[in-house]
């Protein structure tokens, strides 16, 4: 049987001892584990492993690979969350409607997040800087087209533009979560029969492809999907394993968490872009990552 402690010991010297002097100088462990994973070279279950076992050692155990360690992961960690005391909030500089909660996995619908105009003049921002929508490919990481995914996409860098960097403000009120902790907006357009098929947000730190992404401010955990237009047939975001879709209403969006409170990663927020039958959708993605992006 194989055991934290025994992956451990498997590790290079150089990689024990990297834990021990970083244990020592106070780093969180769920931030190792991710630099760990980063690297390429060990899986996100070893690396909780190797430091769960680190951490035992430090205190006060002993090499014995049948010993049972206690977790440093199963502890809840901090997470981006929504205020739910009350049908609306109140941000800085915009009143915000709940609208509906599905309790587990959460998904939130928000209402009258951006204004009309706003909507407008991002969208009037990115006009022509559209480029086919491409997916992170799990082997190497890369940009790739995918049969899966058929909208165009264009991104707003932070800095670029002032409604943009409001509307990213309100939205790190909303969810009490650092505006250097957000990726810059994807924005998203679909035309009629464009999709994306079912997929996951969460990055799969067991995916070598991911772990350069994981290194570039850890796991994804929440999404804000801002919808940017109004809609006249299809273009939902639809759950399929909850029996859930929700349609585009401009000025709207959907919350939902990627992880559980120990960050890690959630499959059941399996989520789509059904495909648009009549009329444009437009929307712009914000992804919390656990730390600082970039």
């Amino acid at each position: 049987m194989t055991t934290s402690t025994s992956v451990f010991n498997a590790l290079p010297a150089e990689w024990r001892n990297w834990i021990m002097e970083n244990l020592a100088r106070g780093c969180r462990p769920l931030e190792m584990a991710n630099s760990m994973a980063g690297s390429g070279q060990h899986s996100m279950a070893v690396a909780m492993a190797a430091i769960d076992t680190a951490i035992a050692l430090r205190a006060g155990g002993h090499d014995d690979a049948d010993a049972p360690v206690q977790s440093a992961f199963t502890a809840p960690q901090q997470m981006p969350y929504i205020d739910l005391s009350s049908n609306r909030i109140s941000t800085p500089d915009r009143e915000v409607d709940v609208l509906f909660v599905l309790q587990q996995p959460q998904v939130i619908l928000l209402g009258n997040v951006l204004s009309s105009e706003e909507c407008d003049a991002i969208v009037a921002h990115c006009g022509n800087r559209y480029t086919r929508s491409t997916v992170t490919a799990e082997n190497d990481g890369a940009s790739v087209v995918h049969e899966g995914r058929t909208s165009e996409m264009a991104f707003i860098r932070r800095g670029e533009a002032e409604v943009a960097e409001r509307i990213e403000r309100r939205l790190a009120a909303l969810a009490h979560w650092p505006v250097e902790n957000g990726e810059p907006f994807q924005l998203q357009k679909y035309g009629v029969t464009q999709e994306y098929r079912p997929h996951y947000d969460w990055l799969d730190p067991d995916s070598g492809g991911h772990r350069s992404h994981l290194a570039m401010g850890g796991q994804r955990l929440a999404t804000f999907v801002l919808y940017l237009s109004d809609v006249e047939q299809g273009g939902g975001t639809a759950f399929p394993g909850l029996g859930l879709e929700i349609y585009p209403r401009k000025g709207n969006a959907v919350w939902f968490l990627n992880t559980d409170a120990n960050h890690q990663p959630d499959r059941q927020t399996l989520h789509a872009g059904a495909p648009v039958v009549r009329g444009t959708k437009i929307i712009a993605n914000k992804w919390l990552r656990q730390g600082r992006y970039g």
